[in-house]
């Protein structure tokens, strides 16, 4: 490995993302640090606001020592449904300035989903929005919260916040006095994620130096500049959506532009005013930006982070000819990630077996992950950013030959190799599971409620060139599936499968 940005990764003096706030504080108080989305009063009913380095180091202390006063001790676990916005950044960097472990709940979770990762990760308090989208995020965090018995604090931002609800908003405007923060050991778990797996839901938790070296992953391979001016619009609950955002925009010491929402008009003008030069986005809606001339448009932006959540299709996507610079990161649900910077001729950059550097193609570059092919034909990834002890299987199950420790984990995505060349070619994803724009599915458990509703109801994924799958339901009435769905406490992903189409 490799000199300075090594020494980040593995060492355990290494700066925690929090330490690394402190430092741009330090240094560059008065420098516009956060944006909120331009059409944040749709979103959450609120006005959207910028915050300088300094207004957000002072407010982050103060839910820090919120918390703190609140009585939650070190190292306990705070769950953060949030949508991407400021208050997002703040909460999360709040939380480890407190010494706390924040566990992401995406956004499209509802309450059975909310229920079973706060009892799994024994949470004591839960942060939600008091809506998103007209959705009450806030009533639908307090029911999660009431079927959790470790549950002791339920923090919101917005107004109208249900009763025994603490409001976040009225912390950051009349801050406590500080409290004394504890130090934080960058080696010891700060977030935790869930995976679905074919075993079902997996928590998976990361330190700050795994969060450290995958985002420095994605960081190296994209050449962001420091001081960049970066907007991202994907959500902030997964490994991805906190390592290409929140982690990147701390080591380049920029400022992190957040959008919602891919609504192109608002997007595109979101990106000209706050003068971004770097783009955080799905993949996909890349190129179909780029079918639009959209980019063309974008004068200062010079540097793209395409997120592939669906890694198989990297190979088949087509030669990239805009004037950006575009990066490919390689997605593989929350085991890890990896990225390549397409060359001149604009296609993807071949995947080889062994180590994988960021920038890949400087030698003597630091070692982000090593790529490898199991015996099964699926690829595996090892190295500082994998959380293998999270999906190694318990004791009981191991085979008696594999009872050494394995330094892998295996991502479950089907590939093969060429032994020529050595490159690797990612060829279906895992057997078993629906991905659909991120979220993932186990495929049983869609036929299990569906049976739920009706006799002869049906639910099913479709593959989908955007999203890996979409969802269509059938059912008597669909009307009366849909809001039966919703009563379960289900993803809208599911009920929405159940929608009309008559008119269509």
């Amino acid at each position: 490995m490799n000199t300075v940005t090594d020494s980040m990764m593995l060492s355990s003096t290494s700066p925690t993302l929090e330490d690394l706030l402190r430092r741009i504080t330090a240094r560059r108080p008065d420098s516009v640090a956060l944006i909120d989305p331009a059409d944040k009063q749709r979103v959450t009913g609120d006005t959207p606001r910028a915050m300088t380095y300094a207004e957000a180091d002072a407010a982050i202390s103060a839910i820090a020592t919120h918390f703190i006063d609140s009585g939650l001790p070190t190292g306990s676990v705070i769950a953060v449904q949030l949508p991407n916005t400021i208050e997002f950044s703040l909460t999360v960097l709040g939380a480890f300035r407190a010494g706390l472990v924040v566990t992401l709940l995406p956004q499209l979770w509802r309450q059975a989903d909310l229920a079973m990762a706060l009892n799994r990760t024994g949470a004591r308090a839960i942060v939600a929005m008091s809506k998103i989208d007209g959705v009450s995020h806030a009533d639908i965090a307090m029911n999660a919260a009431a079927e959790a018995f470790s549950i002791r604090h339920v923090f919101g931002f917005g107004d109208n916040l249900p009763e025994g609800m603490v409001p976040l908003d009225q912390v950051i405007a009349h801050p406590p006095s500080p409290a004394l923060f504890p130090a934080t050991d960058p080696r010891r778990p700060a977030i935790i994620t869930f995976d679905m797996t074919p075993d079902g839901w997996r928590p998976v938790p990361r330190s700050h130096m795994s969060l450290m070296a995958a985002g420095l992953a994605v960081f190296l391979e994209s050449r962001l500049p420091q001081a960049a001016r970066i907007l991202s619009t994907i959500a902030p609950a997964s490994l991805a959506g906190i390592c290409c955002s929140t982690v990147a925009w701390l080591l380049s010491g920029g400022t992190l532009s957040l959008h919602h929402a891919l609504d192109i008009d608002a997007l595109t003008a979101q990106i000209a005013h706050d003068k971004c030069n770097a783009l955080v986005l799905p993949a996909q809606i890349v190129f179909k930006l780029a079918e639009s001339d959209v980019l063309q448009s974008l004068d200062e932006t010079a540097e793209i982070i395409g997120i592939w959540r669906t890694p198989e299709q990297v190979g088949a996507s087509p030669a990239w000819t805009g004037s950006q610079r575009l990066t490919d990161v390689y997605l593989f649900g929350e085991a890890g990630l990896f990225g390549t910077r397409r060359g001149e001729d604009g296609m993807p950059v071949p995947v080889r077996a062994g180590q994988h550097r960021a920038p890949h193609d400087v030698p003597g570059a630091t070692v982000a992950c090593e790529i490898l092919m199991t015996p099964q034909g699926t690829l595996a990834l090892r190295g500082p950013m994998i959380p293998v002890a999270a999906y190694a299987p318990p004791p009981s199950e191991r085979v008696r030959e594999t009872q050494s420790a394995i330094d892998y984990v295996d991502t479950g995505f089907a590939a093969r190799r060429d032994r020529s060349s050595g490159e690797i070619r990612i060829t279906a994803p895992p057997s078993g599971l629906v991905n659909i724009g991120g979220y993932r599915f186990l495929a049983d458990d869609l036929q299990q409620w569906a049976k739920r509703l009706s006799q002869g109801a049906m639910l099913t994924a479709l593959p989908d060139r955007l999203n890996g799958h979409r969802l269509a339901g059938r059912a008597i009435d669909n009307a009366r599936a849909r809001e039966a769905l919703a009563e379960l406490g289900l993803n809208p992903l599911m009920s929405e499968a159940f929608r009309d189409r008559s008119a269509g």
